[in-house]
Protein backbone atom coordinates (compact mmCIF):
# COMPACT_ATOMS: atom_id res chain seq x y z
CA UNK A 1 0.00 0.00 0.00
CA UNK A 2 0.64 3.30 -0.19
CA UNK A 3 2.26 5.69 2.56
CA UNK A 4 -0.50 7.60 4.16
CA UNK A 5 2.20 10.41 4.81
CA UNK A 6 3.03 10.44 1.06
CA UNK A 7 -0.72 10.66 -0.08
CA UNK A 8 -2.08 13.42 2.44
CA UNK A 9 1.51 15.64 1.34
CA UNK A 10 0.76 15.03 -2.23
CA UNK A 11 -3.00 14.12 -3.33
CA UNK A 12 -2.66 15.52 -6.62
CA UNK A 13 0.53 13.44 -7.90
CA UNK A 14 -1.90 10.65 -6.44
CA UNK A 15 -4.59 11.81 -8.61
CA UNK A 16 -2.73 12.53 -11.49
CA UNK A 17 -1.56 8.63 -11.35
CA UNK A 18 -5.39 7.26 -11.05
CA UNK A 19 -6.04 9.04 -13.79
CA UNK A 20 -2.74 7.44 -15.99
CA UNK A 21 -4.19 4.06 -14.74
CA UNK A 22 -7.84 4.84 -15.95
CA UNK A 23 -9.09 3.81 -12.30
CA UNK A 24 -11.16 7.17 -11.99
CA UNK A 25 -13.12 5.42 -9.46
CA UNK A 26 -11.19 5.85 -6.92
CA UNK A 27 -10.00 9.86 -7.71
CA UNK A 28 -13.24 10.49 -5.16
CA UNK A 29 -11.55 8.46 -2.64
CA UNK A 30 -7.91 10.31 -2.36
CA UNK A 31 -9.98 13.93 -0.63
CA UNK A 32 -11.40 11.65 1.78
CA UNK A 33 -9.09 9.32 2.72
CA UNK A 34 -7.11 12.91 3.45
CA UNK A 35 -9.76 13.92 5.48
CA UNK A 36 -10.10 11.52 7.42
CA UNK A 37 -6.22 11.13 8.14
CA UNK A 38 -6.15 14.34 9.57
CA UNK A 39 -9.33 14.14 11.53
CA UNK A 40 -7.88 10.99 12.75
CA UNK A 41 -4.04 12.55 13.68
CA UNK A 42 -6.31 15.62 15.87
CA UNK A 43 -7.84 12.81 17.87
CA UNK A 44 -5.24 10.64 18.67
CA UNK A 45 -3.66 14.71 19.97
CA UNK A 46 -6.96 15.05 21.41
CA UNK A 47 -6.54 11.68 23.50
CA UNK A 48 -3.47 11.93 24.40
CA UNK A 49 -4.08 15.39 25.49
CA UNK A 50 -7.12 13.97 27.58
CA UNK A 51 -4.30 11.71 29.25
CA UNK A 52 -1.81 14.09 30.07
CA UNK A 53 -4.58 16.41 32.00
CA UNK A 54 -6.42 13.80 33.32
CA UNK A 55 -2.48 12.95 35.16
CA UNK A 56 -1.80 16.66 36.14
CA UNK A 57 -5.38 16.97 37.39
CA UNK A 58 -5.33 13.73 39.54
CA UNK A 59 -1.81 15.08 41.09
CA UNK A 60 -3.28 18.38 41.34
CA UNK A 61 -6.17 16.74 43.18
CA UNK A 62 -3.42 15.36 45.93
CA UNK A 63 -2.25 18.54 46.34
CA UNK A 64 -5.10 20.38 47.27
CA UNK A 65 -6.35 17.53 49.40
CA UNK A 66 -2.86 17.95 51.67
CA UNK A 67 -3.59 21.48 52.02
CA UNK A 68 -7.01 20.85 53.17
CA UNK A 69 -8.08 22.83 50.42
CA UNK A 70 -11.74 21.86 47.92
CA UNK A 71 -11.01 19.86 45.01
CA UNK A 72 -14.40 18.78 44.41
CA UNK A 73 -14.26 20.84 40.91
CA UNK A 74 -11.23 18.63 39.88
CA UNK A 75 -12.95 15.32 40.67
CA UNK A 76 -16.17 16.17 38.75
CA UNK A 77 -13.58 16.94 35.43
CA UNK A 78 -11.59 13.95 36.29
CA UNK A 79 -14.81 11.72 36.18
CA UNK A 80 -15.79 13.11 32.91
CA UNK A 81 -12.08 12.47 31.20
CA UNK A 82 -13.02 8.90 30.46
CA UNK A 83 -16.18 9.03 29.42
CA UNK A 84 -14.79 11.85 26.38
CA UNK A 85 -11.34 9.59 26.19
CA UNK A 86 -13.42 6.89 25.21
CA UNK A 87 -15.88 8.64 22.91
CA UNK A 88 -12.89 9.90 21.24
CA UNK A 89 -11.16 6.45 21.01
CA UNK A 90 -14.36 4.89 19.41
CA UNK A 91 -14.16 7.70 16.58
CA UNK A 92 -10.79 7.31 16.16
CA UNK A 93 -11.13 3.91 15.86
CA UNK A 94 -14.17 3.84 12.83
CA UNK A 95 -11.73 6.85 10.84
CA UNK A 96 -8.69 4.21 11.26
CA UNK A 97 -11.10 1.47 9.54
CA UNK A 98 -12.00 3.54 7.20
CA UNK A 99 -8.49 4.99 6.02
CA UNK A 100 -7.16 1.06 6.20
CA UNK A 101 -10.16 0.31 4.00
CA UNK A 102 -8.55 3.26 1.25
CA UNK A 103 -5.33 2.59 1.61
CA UNK A 104 -5.58 -1.35 0.93
CA UNK A 105 -7.35 -0.54 -2.40
CA UNK A 106 -5.76 2.36 -3.51
CA UNK A 107 -2.64 0.96 -6.01
CA UNK A 108 0.80 1.49 -6.64
CA UNK A 109 2.19 4.83 -7.89
CA UNK A 110 3.48 3.75 -11.60
CA UNK A 111 6.88 4.59 -12.65
CA UNK A 112 7.30 7.52 -15.26
CA UNK A 113 8.53 5.10 -18.02
CA UNK A 114 5.11 3.19 -18.15
CA UNK A 115 3.38 3.86 -21.33
CA UNK A 116 0.05 5.29 -21.13
CA UNK A 117 -2.64 3.16 -22.28
CA UNK A 118 -5.83 1.78 -22.37
CA UNK A 119 -5.25 -1.97 -22.09
CA UNK A 120 -2.75 -4.52 -23.99
CA UNK A 121 -3.13 -3.12 -26.91
CA UNK A 122 -1.27 0.20 -25.82
CA UNK A 123 1.97 -2.17 -24.42
CA UNK A 124 5.05 -0.83 -25.94
CA UNK A 125 7.32 -3.31 -27.57
CA UNK A 126 10.97 -2.55 -26.24
CA UNK A 127 12.45 -5.59 -28.06
CA UNK A 128 12.32 -8.58 -30.34
CA UNK A 129 14.48 -11.23 -30.38
CA UNK A 130 14.53 -14.98 -32.20
CA UNK A 131 13.59 -15.71 -35.95
CA UNK A 132 9.95 -16.64 -36.30
CA UNK A 133 10.29 -20.04 -37.82
CA UNK A 134 9.13 -20.73 -41.47
CA UNK A 135 7.36 -24.49 -42.17
CA UNK A 136 7.35 -26.42 -45.30
CA UNK A 137 4.00 -27.86 -44.02
CA UNK A 138 0.75 -27.05 -42.38
CA UNK A 139 2.05 -25.96 -38.75
CA UNK A 140 -0.46 -27.13 -35.30
CA UNK A 141 -1.48 -25.77 -32.81
CA UNK A 142 -0.72 -27.05 -29.44
CA UNK A 143 -4.13 -28.53 -29.05
CA UNK A 144 -3.88 -30.39 -32.22
CA UNK A 145 -0.41 -31.46 -31.73
CA UNK A 146 -1.19 -33.12 -28.55
CA UNK A 147 -4.40 -34.76 -29.64
CA UNK A 148 -2.24 -36.23 -32.73
CA UNK A 149 0.55 -38.00 -30.40
CA UNK A 150 -2.11 -38.73 -27.71
CA UNK A 151 0.08 -36.34 -25.32
CA UNK A 152 -2.96 -34.92 -23.22
CA UNK A 153 -6.17 -35.70 -22.29
CA UNK A 154 -8.88 -32.85 -21.79
CA UNK A 155 -11.54 -34.34 -22.30
CA UNK A 156 -11.45 -37.35 -19.16
CA UNK A 157 -10.10 -34.21 -17.21
CA UNK A 158 -13.46 -32.06 -17.85
CA UNK A 159 -15.32 -34.89 -16.90
CA UNK A 160 -13.84 -35.83 -13.35
CA UNK A 161 -12.67 -32.22 -12.46
CA UNK A 162 -14.28 -29.65 -14.88
CA UNK A 163 -13.01 -27.23 -17.64
CA UNK A 164 -9.64 -26.33 -17.75
CA UNK A 165 -8.03 -29.07 -16.10
CA UNK A 166 -6.12 -31.73 -18.31
CA UNK A 167 -4.04 -35.07 -17.79
CA UNK A 168 -0.41 -34.90 -19.12
CA UNK A 169 0.94 -37.97 -20.78
CA UNK A 170 3.68 -40.06 -22.25
CA UNK A 171 6.68 -37.55 -23.20
CA UNK A 172 4.89 -34.09 -22.45
CA UNK A 173 4.92 -35.29 -18.70
CA UNK A 174 8.78 -35.88 -19.03
CA UNK A 175 9.18 -32.88 -21.04
CA UNK A 176 7.27 -30.77 -18.12
CA UNK A 177 9.20 -32.08 -15.85
CA UNK A 178 12.65 -31.20 -17.52
CA UNK A 179 11.89 -27.85 -18.14
CA UNK A 180 11.48 -27.14 -14.18
CA UNK A 181 14.35 -29.14 -13.82
CA UNK A 182 16.35 -27.13 -16.09
CA UNK A 183 14.81 -24.20 -14.76
CA UNK A 184 15.61 -24.94 -10.97
CA UNK A 185 19.52 -25.20 -12.26
CA UNK A 186 19.40 -22.20 -14.13
CA UNK A 187 18.30 -20.17 -11.71
CA UNK A 188 20.03 -21.58 -8.84
CA UNK A 189 23.61 -21.52 -10.69
CA UNK A 190 22.82 -17.13 -10.73
CA UNK A 191 22.91 -17.22 -6.96
CA UNK A 192 18.81 -17.48 -6.15
CA UNK A 193 18.01 -19.31 -2.82
CA UNK A 194 15.50 -22.27 -3.77
CA UNK A 195 11.82 -22.41 -2.24
CA UNK A 196 9.13 -24.81 -2.20
CA UNK A 197 6.75 -22.49 -0.21
CA UNK A 198 3.23 -23.97 1.25
CA UNK A 199 0.53 -24.13 -1.42
CA UNK A 200 -2.19 -22.62 0.72
CA UNK A 201 -1.59 -19.07 2.75
CA UNK A 202 -3.46 -17.61 5.28
CA UNK A 203 -6.24 -14.32 4.31
CA UNK A 204 -3.57 -12.16 6.17
CA UNK A 205 -0.83 -13.09 4.39
CA UNK A 206 -1.96 -12.94 1.27
CA UNK A 207 -3.62 -9.24 1.83
CA UNK A 208 -0.35 -8.46 2.34
CA UNK A 209 0.75 -9.45 -1.69
CA UNK A 210 -2.06 -8.17 -3.34
CA UNK A 211 -5.92 -6.21 -2.98
CA UNK A 212 -8.05 -9.28 -2.03
CA UNK A 213 -11.07 -7.31 -3.21
CA UNK A 214 -9.71 -7.31 -6.93
CA UNK A 215 -8.13 -10.61 -6.98
CA UNK A 216 -10.81 -13.00 -4.85
CA UNK A 217 -12.16 -13.34 -8.03
CA UNK A 218 -9.16 -15.55 -9.62
CA UNK A 219 -8.12 -17.52 -6.58
CA UNK A 220 -9.86 -20.77 -4.57
CA UNK A 221 -10.69 -20.65 -1.27
CA UNK A 222 -10.95 -23.80 0.87
CA UNK A 223 -14.16 -23.96 1.85
CA UNK A 224 -14.46 -23.21 6.05
CA UNK A 225 -10.81 -22.30 6.85
CA UNK A 226 -8.67 -19.48 6.89
CA UNK A 227 -6.71 -20.83 3.34
CA UNK A 228 -6.78 -19.63 0.03
CA UNK A 229 -4.91 -21.69 -2.99
CA UNK A 230 -2.18 -20.00 -4.11
CA UNK A 231 -1.86 -18.29 -7.32
CA UNK A 232 1.50 -18.26 -7.74
CA UNK A 233 5.04 -18.78 -5.25
CA UNK A 234 5.29 -14.65 -5.68
CA UNK A 235 2.70 -14.35 -2.39
CA UNK A 236 4.38 -17.26 0.11
CA UNK A 237 7.71 -15.82 -0.95
CA UNK A 238 7.05 -12.55 0.10
CA UNK A 239 4.82 -13.83 3.43
CA UNK A 240 8.30 -15.71 4.40
CA UNK A 241 9.29 -12.08 6.23
CA UNK A 242 5.94 -10.91 6.94
CA UNK A 243 5.75 -8.83 9.93
CA UNK A 244 10.18 -8.67 10.20
CA UNK A 245 13.15 -6.55 10.04
CA UNK A 246 15.52 -8.16 7.81
CA UNK A 247 19.07 -7.47 9.17
CA UNK A 248 21.59 -7.51 6.93
CA UNK A 249 22.55 -6.73 3.15
CA UNK A 250 20.20 -6.38 0.71
CA UNK A 251 19.07 -8.36 -1.79
CA UNK A 252 17.48 -11.58 -0.75
CA UNK A 253 17.30 -13.50 -4.33
CA UNK A 254 14.52 -16.46 -4.07
CA UNK A 255 12.86 -18.88 -6.80
CA UNK A 256 10.09 -20.62 -5.77
CA UNK A 257 8.53 -23.85 -7.42
CA UNK A 258 5.25 -24.63 -6.86
CA UNK A 259 1.79 -25.74 -8.75
CA UNK A 260 -0.50 -22.35 -9.08
CA UNK A 261 -4.52 -22.87 -9.19
CA UNK A 262 -6.31 -19.75 -10.91
CA UNK A 263 -9.85 -19.40 -11.67
CA UNK A 264 -9.26 -17.94 -14.81
CA UNK A 265 -13.04 -16.83 -14.96
CA UNK A 266 -14.17 -14.38 -17.88
CA UNK A 267 -11.35 -16.47 -20.86
CA UNK A 268 -12.76 -17.30 -23.52
CA UNK A 269 -12.25 -19.09 -27.15
CA UNK A 270 -9.88 -21.83 -28.18
CA UNK A 271 -7.61 -20.67 -25.01
CA UNK A 272 -10.32 -22.68 -23.25
CA UNK A 273 -9.39 -25.59 -24.99
CA UNK A 274 -5.48 -26.77 -24.58
CA UNK A 275 -3.73 -26.09 -21.68
CA UNK A 276 -2.67 -21.92 -22.30
CA UNK A 277 -5.22 -20.74 -19.92
CA UNK A 278 -5.94 -23.56 -16.88
CA UNK A 279 -7.07 -23.77 -13.93
CA UNK A 280 -3.50 -25.52 -12.43
CA UNK A 281 -0.18 -25.24 -14.22
CA UNK A 282 3.32 -25.05 -12.48
CA UNK A 283 5.49 -22.39 -12.45
CA UNK A 284 9.20 -21.29 -11.50
CA UNK A 285 8.86 -18.24 -9.76
CA UNK A 286 11.86 -15.68 -9.29
CA UNK A 287 11.41 -13.18 -5.79
CA UNK A 288 13.63 -9.97 -4.70
CA UNK A 289 14.07 -8.16 -1.67
CA UNK A 290 15.76 -5.12 -2.63
CA UNK A 291 17.01 -1.93 -1.29
CA UNK A 292 14.89 1.24 -2.83
CA UNK A 293 17.51 2.84 -4.42
CA UNK A 294 18.32 -0.45 -6.63
CA UNK A 295 15.39 -2.04 -7.15
CA UNK A 296 15.39 -0.61 -11.08
CA UNK A 297 19.10 -2.36 -11.64
CA UNK A 298 17.04 -5.67 -10.28
CA UNK A 299 14.14 -5.48 -12.22
CA UNK A 300 16.50 -5.71 -15.32
CA UNK A 301 18.45 -8.45 -13.76
CA UNK A 302 15.12 -9.89 -13.27
CA UNK A 303 14.39 -9.44 -17.21
CA UNK A 304 17.65 -10.49 -17.91
CA UNK A 305 17.17 -13.74 -16.56
CA UNK A 306 13.99 -14.43 -18.05
CA UNK A 307 14.96 -13.34 -21.70
CA UNK A 308 17.74 -15.86 -20.98
CA UNK A 309 15.99 -19.03 -20.00
CA UNK A 310 13.44 -18.48 -23.16
CA UNK A 311 16.60 -17.60 -25.19
CA UNK A 312 18.31 -20.71 -24.25
CA UNK A 313 15.11 -22.61 -25.05
CA UNK A 314 15.24 -20.49 -28.55
CA UNK A 315 12.06 -19.68 -28.46
CA UNK A 316 11.08 -15.93 -30.05
CA UNK A 317 9.78 -13.75 -28.27
CA UNK A 318 9.60 -9.94 -27.65
CA UNK A 319 9.25 -7.81 -24.71
CA UNK A 320 6.41 -5.35 -24.17
CA UNK A 321 6.60 -2.48 -21.22
CA UNK A 322 2.58 -3.08 -19.87
CA UNK A 323 1.04 0.18 -20.01
CA UNK A 324 -1.13 1.96 -16.81
CA UNK A 325 -4.19 0.05 -17.87
CA UNK A 326 -2.86 -3.11 -18.32
CA UNK A 327 -0.74 -2.97 -15.35
CA UNK A 328 -2.97 -4.05 -12.24
CA UNK A 329 -2.63 -2.54 -8.79
CA UNK A 330 0.24 -3.77 -7.35
CA UNK A 331 3.13 -3.36 -9.87
CA UNK A 332 4.88 0.29 -10.50
CA UNK A 333 6.38 -1.50 -13.43
CA UNK A 334 5.79 -4.52 -15.16
CA UNK A 335 7.12 -6.19 -18.63
CA UNK A 336 5.75 -8.84 -20.07
CA UNK A 337 7.52 -11.35 -21.84
CA UNK A 338 5.33 -12.87 -25.48
CA UNK A 339 6.75 -16.01 -27.42
CA UNK A 340 5.63 -16.30 -30.67
CA UNK A 341 3.27 -19.42 -31.46
CA UNK A 342 3.12 -20.79 -35.06
CA UNK A 343 -0.18 -22.30 -34.41
CA UNK A 344 -1.98 -19.31 -33.58
CA UNK A 345 0.35 -16.73 -35.61
CA UNK A 346 0.79 -14.83 -32.78
CA UNK A 347 2.93 -13.14 -29.46
CA UNK A 348 1.47 -14.90 -26.71
CA UNK A 349 2.57 -14.11 -22.51
CA UNK A 350 5.19 -16.58 -21.28
CA UNK A 351 6.13 -14.76 -18.46
CA UNK A 352 6.28 -11.14 -16.62
CA UNK A 353 8.21 -9.22 -14.50
CA UNK A 354 7.22 -6.68 -12.32
CA UNK A 355 8.90 -3.83 -9.68
CA UNK A 356 6.44 -3.37 -6.86
CA UNK A 357 8.38 -1.07 -5.01
CA UNK A 358 7.45 -0.55 -1.35
CA UNK A 359 3.97 -1.57 -1.75
CA UNK A 360 3.82 -5.18 -0.84
CA UNK A 361 6.80 -4.55 2.14
CA UNK A 362 4.26 -1.80 3.79
CA UNK A 363 1.13 -3.58 3.52
CA UNK A 364 3.14 -6.77 5.03
CA UNK A 365 4.86 -5.10 7.63
CA UNK A 366 8.18 -5.68 6.12
CA UNK A 367 11.07 -3.70 7.02
CA UNK A 368 15.28 -3.81 7.19
CA UNK A 369 17.75 -2.32 7.90
CA UNK A 370 21.88 -2.65 8.31
CA UNK A 371 22.77 -2.42 11.36
CA UNK A 372 20.55 -2.79 14.75
CA UNK A 373 21.46 1.00 15.38
CA UNK A 374 20.34 2.20 11.97
CA UNK A 375 16.31 3.12 11.56
CA UNK A 376 14.35 0.71 9.60
CA UNK A 377 12.84 1.49 6.25
CA UNK A 378 10.62 -0.60 3.90
CA UNK A 379 12.55 -2.66 1.13
CA UNK A 380 11.25 -2.92 -2.17
CA UNK A 381 10.02 -6.36 -3.63
CA UNK A 382 10.39 -7.33 -7.32
CA UNK A 383 9.36 -10.83 -8.74
CA UNK A 384 9.33 -12.58 -12.34
CA UNK A 385 8.13 -15.75 -13.74
CA UNK A 386 11.02 -17.81 -14.70
CA UNK A 387 8.50 -20.36 -16.59
CA UNK A 388 5.20 -21.10 -16.37
CA UNK A 389 5.54 -24.50 -17.38
CA UNK A 390 2.40 -25.45 -19.19
CA UNK A 391 2.39 -22.24 -21.38
CA UNK A 392 6.52 -23.54 -22.28
CA UNK A 393 5.29 -26.53 -23.30
CA UNK A 394 2.92 -24.91 -25.56
CA UNK A 395 5.46 -22.64 -27.02
CA UNK A 396 8.23 -25.72 -27.61
CA UNK A 397 5.47 -28.11 -29.01
CA UNK A 398 4.63 -25.20 -32.01
CA UNK A 399 8.20 -24.24 -32.33
CA UNK A 400 9.84 -27.33 -32.80
CA UNK A 401 7.30 -29.38 -34.39
CA UNK A 402 8.53 -31.56 -37.46
CA UNK A 403 6.88 -32.20 -40.54
CA UNK A 404 6.54 -35.35 -39.49
CA UNK A 405 4.23 -35.06 -37.05
CA UNK A 406 6.96 -35.26 -34.08
CA UNK A 407 8.04 -32.78 -31.96
CA UNK A 408 11.82 -31.99 -31.26
CA UNK A 409 13.61 -31.64 -28.35
CA UNK A 410 15.35 -28.15 -27.35
CA UNK A 411 19.15 -28.63 -26.95
CA UNK A 412 18.88 -27.68 -23.34
CA UNK A 413 16.44 -29.95 -22.41
CA UNK A 414 18.09 -32.85 -23.61
CA UNK A 415 20.05 -33.79 -20.70
CA UNK A 416 16.95 -33.59 -19.17
CA UNK A 417 15.10 -35.89 -20.66
CA UNK A 418 17.77 -38.78 -20.58
CA UNK A 419 19.32 -37.92 -24.29
CA UNK A 420 15.95 -38.18 -25.90
CA UNK A 421 15.79 -35.88 -28.81
CA UNK A 422 12.66 -35.96 -30.27
CA UNK A 423 8.57 -36.58 -28.07
CA UNK A 424 6.48 -38.90 -30.57
CA UNK A 425 6.07 -40.01 -34.00
CA UNK A 426 2.50 -40.80 -35.84
CA UNK A 427 2.11 -44.72 -36.58
CA UNK A 428 -0.83 -43.98 -38.10
CA UNK A 429 -3.54 -45.23 -35.51
CA UNK A 430 -5.06 -42.35 -33.78
CA UNK A 431 -3.89 -41.76 -30.27
CA UNK A 432 -4.71 -40.04 -27.25
CA UNK A 433 -8.66 -38.98 -27.20
CA UNK A 434 -9.14 -41.12 -30.19
CA UNK A 435 -8.09 -44.34 -28.96
CA UNK A 436 -11.41 -44.24 -26.80
CA UNK A 437 -13.68 -46.64 -27.44
CA UNK A 438 -17.33 -46.45 -26.01
CA UNK A 439 -17.69 -49.83 -23.57
CA UNK A 440 -20.62 -51.56 -22.43
CA UNK A 441 -20.02 -50.74 -18.74
CA UNK A 442 -18.84 -54.62 -18.04
CA UNK A 443 -15.39 -55.03 -16.67
CA UNK A 444 -12.58 -57.96 -18.49
CA UNK A 445 -10.43 -59.10 -16.40
CA UNK A 446 -6.93 -59.65 -18.20
CA UNK A 447 -5.74 -63.39 -19.02
CA UNK A 448 -2.84 -63.94 -17.38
Amino acid sequence: MLDIKFISENPDIVKKDLRKRKDTEKLKWVDDLVKKYKEYGRLTYDIQNLRKRRNEASMEVGRLKKEGKDASKLLKEIKDIPRKIDDAEKKAEKLKEKTDWYLMRLPNITDGTVPVGDGEEDNEVVKKWGTIPKFTFDAKDHIDLMRSLGLADTEKAAEVAGARFYYLKSGLVRLNYALISFALDFIAERGYTLIQPPYMLKRAALSGAVDLSDFEDVIYKIEGEDLHMIGTSEHPMLALHMGEIIEGGLPIRYAGISPCFRKEAGSHGRDTKGIFRVHQFEKVEMFVFSRPEDSPKMHEELRKNLEDFFRALKIPYRVVNVCTGDLGSVAAKKYDLEGWLPGQKKYRELGSCSNCTDYQARRSGIRFRERTSDPTQHPHTLNSTLVATERALIAIMENYQQKDGSIKIPDALIPYMGGKKFIGKPTGKPAGNALKKKTTGKTHRAKK
